[in-house]
């Protein structure tokens, strides 16, 4: 798919926003490296690392930032925050907006807006705010259960419940990253994933990632750590379920009003793909899905950055 014409000129001040303040820190250090790289391999000449800290708009005008790519993750980066504060300098940025990146971040209003779209699957579920009964509240779900922290990212703060005795530690130890608490269903199958890209506009799915971990589930050594995962790509799956895995993933996109890129997480059970959650600001590390992906489709690294780099912009 390559040959990607530049959007920007050579000399455009970019600044590459990584590292940040939330528990993804030490991955989006990774993410931004390889970017950085990537860009001056592409001819930019003007690429600056900016480690993202509570003087972030004093160091934008400073630097007379012209474009931000946006490759942190998590907390303050992937939740609006950050793309508030390009809006109001002017800035154009990479990734979804303010609006997208807000909702997809928190996954108990990722799930109600998506439940608005009929095509989309997903398990079963209960929203737990703190203080309210979580026996109450979970009594119409079935064990085992998956319990997240509402807006948390690479795994943080998940636990797999598979009795009730078992669900209260494990709330406890997700209300340490959040207030909120998603309890879900256990999907017993395997995890999938696939990137949404944009080109002229026009969304797109890139090839499907089958993921193995070695360890229980897709957690944060899984996920980080060589070796720890089989990835298969594509997909194991038939041409009809690759399909509607890939027209469930576009239109998770559209209706949460993403842009410019995310990845878009399914469990599959006996060929039905239940969607777990929307990733705005997807890893860019050696080992991180959403390039393999684009990989396996006729995308290189250096022009997966370029693709996104391309769709930057304001008022997403």
């Amino acid at each position: 798919m390559g040959n990607y014409a530049k959007k920007y000129k050579d000399n455009t001040k970019i600044g590459v926003l990584y590292g940040g303040m939330s528990s993804e820190r030490e991955v989006s250090l990774r993410s931004g490296k390889n970017v950085s790289e990537a860009l001056k391999r592409q001819g930019y000449k003007n690429v600056l690392l900016i480690d993202v800290d509570k003087n972030l708009a004093e160091n934008l005008k400073k630097n007379e930032i012209e474009v931000a790519y946006n490759a942190l993750h998590g907390k303050y980066g992937e939740d609006g925050c950050v793309q508030g504060i390009l809006e109001i300098l002017g800035i154009e940025y990479t990734g979804c907006g303010v609006m997208a990146s807000a909702i997809t971040m928190n996954k108990e209003y990722t799930k109600r807006i998506l439940s608005t779209n009929k095509d989309i699957i997903m398990a079963k579920s209960a929203f737990i705010k703190k203080g309210e009964d979580i026996y109450e509240k979970t009594k119409d779900l079935k064990y085992p259960l998956f319990v997240k922290p509402v807006s948390e990212g690479s795994s943080f703060g998940m636990t797999k419940a598979n009795t009730k005795e078992e669900l209260k530690p494990a709330y406890d130890i997700a209300l340490k990253y959040n207030k909120d608490v998603l309890i879900e269903e256990f999907i017993d199958g395997f995890f999938v994933t696939v990137g949404v890209l944009e080109k002229d506009n026009k969304p797109f799915a890139t090839e499907i990632l089958e993921i193995r971990p070695k360890t229980e589930w897709y957690d944060f050594e899984a996920k980080y750590t060589k070796g720890m995962s089989d990835f298969i790509v594509p997909a194991n799956l038939n041409k009809e379920v690759t399909n509607r895995v890939k027209d469930m993933a576009v239109k998770a996109f559209e209706t949460t009003g993403c842009k410019g890129v995310s990845r878009i997480d399914f469990m599959m059970k006996d060929n039905v793909p239940y969607l777990l959650e929307i990733n705005t600001s997807p890893g860019m590390t050696d080992i991180s899905d959403l390039p393999a992906q684009a990989k396996a489709c006729g995308i290189s690294y250096d022009e997966l950055v370029l693709l996104i780099l391309n769709n930057a912009g304001l008022n997403r």
